[in-house]
């Protein structure tokens, strides 16, 4: 009868070593196809966000095309013509774009700053911002699409009390 004492008594370390080799290459093997599930994960989790962001897209497309269509999800000011507000729902499609752009690590915090420090140059987006406000207010305080708002809403202060024409320098670019 073969017994783990024989064994080490027969054939002494090299046999425990083998067994040691053993029990690592399948630790190895388990570490390898963690990792292998962990990027199978995040690619499926790309792939996801791609095309909800086509089907956003898409979605805001024909509601800016076609103002029966808007009205299902438009939920600005009644007062503010019609054309304004698709050009709000043409800014969401922008803004949504970036956000996701930065969701994806395209873009770092900084990087989302600067850029929309250039969109708030524009009356346009900046009045789609304000105009959205109630829409901001809806989400949970801790996510991450409500603490970007907070940094973009730093912003546009920063930009409204500026007293220079460099709009390029007014603020400070979070750092990851």
């Amino acid at each position: 009868m073969v017994t783990r004492k024989n064994v080490t008594g027969r054939f002494g370390s090299a046999a425990a070593g083998v067994l040691t080799a053993a029990r690592q290459r399948r630790l190895a093997r388990a570490r390898l196809d963690e990792r292998e599930l962990r990027l199978e994960e995040s690619a499926l989790r790309r792939e996801a966000m791609r095309h909800q962001q086509r089907m956003h897209w898409e979605l805001l497309t024909r509601a800016i095309d076609d103002p029966s269509l808007a009205e299902v999800i438009d939920t600005y000011d009644k007062s503010i013509p019609a054309a304004r507000r698709r050009q709000f729902l043409y800014a969401n499609a922008w803004y949504t774009y970036l956000y996701h752009c930065y969701r994806a690590g395209l873009l770092d915090r900084e990087e989302l700053y600067r850029t929309l420090r250039e969109f708030f140059q524009s009356p346009v987006f900046r009045e789609y911002w304000g105009a959205s406000a109630h829409m901001r207010a809806s989400l949970n305080e801790a996510s991450e699409e409500a603490r970007l708002g907070r940094m973009v809403d730093g912003l546009v202060q920063d930009l409204d009390e500026a007293d220079t024409d460099e709009w390029w320098v007014v603020g400070t670019p979070p750092t990851d």
